[in-house]
Order: structure tokens, then C-alpha cells, then sequence
């Protein structure tokens, strides 16, 4: 364990509805959630007004409509997160050079190089100085936690949230753990939570007085010994440091553990299809697909398959997600998904793959399948040559209607609606990201 409180976890506070709210000012203090529209739909992200009503990640889209029917519920727009990701991680790498992304919106950082005096009031300032250069970056709010470990810095980003800061002073990371629930452990999802609850375990401080031999009869090895450290605020694993990937790849953190496998299959599903679209757009393909899971503990599993030929093809792509996916216990729950393609290549040879394979595409397909206009989603970009800029506030029976509005519209826009082959109406890319005042 490190002396000094040297680790950052910085999570960029509901992020994909926090984009969303950024660049739509009718949206800004209203619910939001964002996701799967389709009948399988899952929410990725709901805003801190949505949640109020008892929205979260992870939940069924329906269930979400039902607790707040008044939402606006949003197909996403991934070119525009990874855009903004891309923004926060410069503003990180100006920091510390040893940083670990672990999604788009949450990343931890080492202080501890070059050596210097990392005392709490400095660390302080530091996150302090963090959280406002990546509000001048992206206009967005982050969460900071920093200690002496993973464990410390990431349970300490969200003790505030949102828009928190919270350092924990070397010294006290017991007394920080003693009354927290044993499911703000990594590791720990529903299953072992109950396992433990049956022997009158509850909180973290009663799991450290538990001996470490017991664990490992309750939990199996690996387990129960990595609790035992846990649970004592022993976390010694380094921060990584960023290395660029060579693959297409899309992932998503659940903001609580996600143990539904028909949840997780949708959700595959549909970063199959926004991988498809992002082969497409850069004319590539490729042979081996691969899911990346990360579990409650940080532990990463990644399970591949190397297809007979390359694809774009989100249905071929879900089909051996879906696969892997099989073949992986989920019990305890998982904290990350994500689908990636590597072998890429520039051409694609479609007739060598079973059209019946599970089709799934993005929310995009989602919507079109149950009977929405073609091309046109909730939350999407679009142009209209008198109008200008504005974005899909719904589809349907032929028409599509538009919000005008954009990221430094002073009010909300107004909304007009065309029918759905308007010659004038055509998609958009997300507005260009850059710097509030355009710096």
C-alpha cells in the first residue's frame, strides 16, 4: 500500500446523458435516458434527474418508460461520446503520463511519477485543477476520488457524486470500509453477496474479521483471497498505462453489476451494431471477434473467435458475440461489456455466413424493426437546408419531427415536422468538439 493517496479515479458523472443534455438545451434539468429503444432495450445511462424516479443503468427500457414516462428517451449518439472520451483522456495525459482507461467515461491516473511530495491538500488541488480543466475541455462534470489504491480511488470517486471530489487520507482506508456494504467490493455481485449474507456477513468491516481460510472454503481460492485483501484495503495492483488498440471496438460500464444474461445478450447485440457501423465508416472489415467482460473485481475476461471470412455485418458479428458470451458465468455480475473486431481488411465477403444468424444492430435497427421511419431515431443529428441543425425528436407513421436547436443555442429550439423522405431532411455527424469559447 502507498503512503500518499497518489491514484486518481476520475468518472465523468452520467455521461452519455450528460452529452446529451450538453448539446441539447431543451434537455438541460430534465430526465433523460439513454439506450436500447427496441423491445429488448436496456438503459445505458440515465441522467441524475431520471434517476430520481428510480432509473439505472443496466434496467429494462420498458421498466425505465414506466417509472418516468416523461423522459426523453434517446437512442445515443456513440460517435459523439467517443469523441468526448477522446477529449478527456488529452486532458489526462497532460496530468500523468501513466493513466488506465477503463471506459469511455472513467479512467485511473499515477501521480507517483516523476517522485514527488504527494501530500492530501496537494492531491486535492491536483483533482480540483483536473475537474475543471475537463469542464473548460468538454463542458461535462466529473467525479474525482483519490487514495492510496484502485479500490481506494474508485470508492472514493463516488462518495460525492455528482460533480464530487473526495480524497481519502492514507491511514484511514479501514475505517472507510468498515460500514460500506459488502457489494462496493469488487468482485462481489448478487451471488457471493448471498453466499456471505448466509454467514451473517454484511458490511465490509464484518468480511475483514472473517479468516481468510473460511473465505477460501465459502468462495474457492482466487476468491476468497482476494476478498480477504480486499475487505483489509490491500490493493496493490498498478495503474496500466494506455496503450492504443489496433481494433474497432465499442464498450459500456453499467453503473451497478448487470447479472441478466437476456440483458447482456441485447446489449451485445447492439454494440455489434454500432461496431458494424464504425467498420463501415472507416471501409474495413475484419475476422475475429472479440468480447471483452470485466467483472465486479476489475478482473478481465476476453473470450475471441476468428470467423471464416471478414464481415461488417452486425448480425454475423452479434451471432459470435452471442457465442462467446455462452461460454462466461455471470452470476456475480459483470461492470463492463464490450465487442471489438480485429483482422481488419478492406474487403468483405458476405455469402459465406448464415442469414438466419440473430440479427441485431444498434438502436438505430431497433427502431426500424418495430415500425419506426426509416433512418430516423430518437436523438440523432440531422441537417434541414432551411432550418438548419437540430436533432430527431420522433418518428413515426411517415413523419419525423425536429428539434433546431444546438450545444450554444441560448433556448430551446423549435420543433417542426416534415415527412420522412423530405428532401430538405438528411442525417448529421455531432457537432465538432471543441473547447467552450472554441479553444
Amino acid at each position: 500500500m502507498r503512503d500518499r493517496p497518489s491514484i486518481l479515479h476520475l468518472d465523468l458523472d452520467a455521461f452519455f446523458a450528460s452529452v446529451e443534455q450538453r448539446d441539447k438545451p431543451s434537455l438541460r434539468g430534465k430526465p433523460v435516458v439513454v439506450g436500447g429503444l427496441g423491445p429488448r432495450g436496456v438503459v445505458a445511462t440515465a441522467s441524475y434527474e431520471a434517476r430520481a424516479f428510480g432509473v439505472a443503468s443496466a434496467m429494462p427500457m420498458n421498466r425505465a418508460r414506466a417509472l418516468c414516462p416523461h423522459a426523453a428517451f434517446l437512442a445515443g449518439r456513440f460517435p459523439a461520446y467517443r469523441a468526448v472520451s477522446e477529449r478527456v483522456m488529452d486532458v489526462v495525459a497532460r496530468l500523468s503520463e501513466v493513466y488506465e482507461p477503463i471506459s469511455l467515461d472513467e479512467c485511473f491516473v499515477d501521480l507517483s511519477r516523476p517522485p514527488d511530495r504527494w501530500d492530501v491538500a496537494r492531491v486535492r488541488a491536483v483533482a480540483g485543477e483536473l475537474k475543471q480543466a475537463v469542464f473548460a475541455s468538454t463542458g461535462l462534470r466529473a467525479s474525482v476520488g483519490a487514495g492510496s489504491s484502485k479500490l481506494i480511488a474508485k470508492i472514493a470517486s463516488d462518495l460525492d457524486k455528482p460533480d464530487g471530489l473526495h480524497v481519502v487520507p492514507p491511514g484511514s482506508e479501514r475505517e472507510l470500509l468498515e460500514e460500506m456494504p459488502v457489494r462496493r467490493l469488487w468482485s462481489v455481485g448478487p451471488a457471493t453477496e448471498e453466499r456471505l449474507r448466509r454467514i451473517g456477513v454484511q458490511t465490509i468491516g464484518q468480511l475483514a474479521r472473517v479468516g481468510r481460510d473460511d473465505l477460501v472454503l465459502l468462495l474457492g481460492s482466487a476468491h476468497g483471497n482476494l476478498l480477504a485483501r480486499l475487505a483489509r484495503a490491500d490493493d496493490e495492483r498498478a495503474v496500466s498505462p494506455h496503450r492504443e488498440s489496433k481494433s474497432i471496438s465499442v464498450e459500456d460500464t453499467f453503473d451497478r453489476d448487470l447479472v441478466d444474461r437476456h440483458a447482456l445478450v441485447g446489449m451485445l447485440d447492439a454494440m455489434s451494431g454500432r461496431v458494424a457501423d464504425r467498420l463501415r465508416a472507416a471501409g474495413a472489415s475484419g475476422r475475429t471477434v472479440t468480447v471483452k467482460i470485466r467483472r465486479a473485481d476489475f478482473t478481465t475476461i476476453t473470450r475471441s473467435a476468428t470467423l471464416p471470412a471478414p464481415t461488417d455485418e452486425a448480425r454475423v458479428l452479434a451471432g459470435a458475440a452471442r457465442r462467446l458470451l455462452a461460454g462466461v458465468e455471470v452470476a456475480d455480475g459483470l461492470r463492463l461489456l464490450g465487442v471489438g473486431v480485429s483482422g481488419l481488411t478492406d474487403w468483405t465477403q458476405q455469402d459465406l455466413f448464415d442469414p438466419t444468424s440473430p440479427i441485431s444492430t444498434g438502436p438505430a435497427a431497433a427502431e426500424i424493426a418495430r415500425g419506426a421511419v426509416p433512418g430516423w431515431v430518437p436523438g440523432a443529428d440531422v441537417v434541414h437546408a432551411e432550418h438548419g441543425p437540430g436533432w430527431v425528436w420522433g418518428a413515426g407513421m411517415g413523419r419525423v419531427t425536429v428539434r433546431f436547436e444546438t450545444r450554444e443555442s441560448s433556448a430551446p429550439g423549435s420543433v417542426r415536422t416534415f415527412r420522412h423522405d423530405d428532401p430538405a431532411l438528411r442525417p448529421a455527424a455531432p457537432e465538432a468538439e471543441v473547447a467552450p469559447g472554441g479553444g
